[in-house]
Formats: structure tokens, C-alpha cells, sequence
């Protein structure tokens, strides 16, 4: 279940990275059409990103033709996920330059219970698929998501 976890934080950790990276309006006085061209370029690079990291996910975890059903609920899961916590953050963006302290901390508070739900959604459809998995695939996954930005503040051994 700790493996389950690591992927899980992973992929969200990614998700995340690539939600926030996403071009945001350079200032709060551009007019509404740039600002939306701007963030349906980001939503673009983003949905982008997600279908490589998925594409490179069923490369990794070698799934099967037999698999390819469950995986495609984990990869929607995915996509959904993303799209949830992409809203979430551009909601908090939107607010950004009348924000009160108090109104940042909620909305960091928001974008933390969405990525908290998103990963027990993808928990769930994770879950059935990995129980399906082969060994060699649970592998695969273990070592894929285990430690993909996990050693980060670790101090190195000498």
C-alpha cells in the first residue's frame, strides 16, 4: 500500500509542477482575451504533459492487451485529476491580486483537498490494475514511482 502511495504523490507531485508552470498572465491588467489565450495555451502544454506522462506509464508498466481497460480508467482518472487541480489552482491565480491573507490560505487550503481527493480517486482505479498486474509489471511500478522525486531534502550518503 506504501508503493501504492508513493505513486500516487508522484504522479500528482507531477501533475501539480506542470498545472503551476502552466503560462499565467504577466500582469493582472491584460485584457480578458489575452488572458484567456494564455490559459488555453496552458491548459494546452498541460494536457500535453499528462498524455506523455501517461504514454510513458503504459511504456513503463509494459501493460497488456488484457489490462488495456483498467488502464484506461487510470488514465482518465488522470486527466480528470489533472483538469480538477488545474481549476483549483487557476481559481486561486484569478483572485491573486485582491487575495487577503486569509483568502490564500483557503485557497491553498482548496488546491490541497482537491489533490487529497484526486488521489483517492486514483488510488481506487490504480489499485485494480496494479491487483492485476504481473510481478514484473508491480516492479516496474514500484520502482517507477517509488522514487521519481522522493529524495529530495535527503542528505546524501558518503
Amino acid at each position: 500500500m506504501k508503493v501504492i502511495t508513493a505513486v500516487l504523490i508522484s504522479t500528482f507531485a507531477f501533475g501539480a509542477a506542470i498545472a503551476q508552470s502552466a503560462d499565467q498572465p504577466a500582469s493582472p491588467h491584460r485584457s480578458t482575451d489575452a488572458s484567456s489565450s494564455a490559459m488555453a495555451n496552458g491548459d494546452a502544454k498541460r494536457d500535453a504533459a499528462v498524455e506523455k506522462h501517461i504514454a510513458e506509464l503504459h511504456v513503463t508498466l509494459k501493460i497488456t492487451a488484457a489490462e488495456e481497460s483498467q488502464w484506461k480508467e487510470v488514465a482518465d482518472v488522470m486527466r480528470a485529476n489533472a483538469q480538477d487541480l488545474d481549476r483549483a489552482i487557476d481559481a486561486r491565480d484569478a483572485n491573486r491580486g485582491s487575495a487577503s491573507a486569509i483568502d490564500d490560505l483557503n485557497s491553498y487550503a482548496e488546491i490541497a483537498q482537491v489533490h487529497a481527493n484526486s488521489v483517492k480517486k486514483l488510488a481506487g482505479a490504480f489499485s485494480v490494475l496494479y491487483g492485476q498486474m504481473s510481478t514484473e509489471q508491480r516492479e516496474a511500478a514500484d520502482e517507477a514511482f517509488t522514487h521519481r522525486g522522493h529524495n529530495a531534502g535527503k542528505v546524501a550518503k558518503q
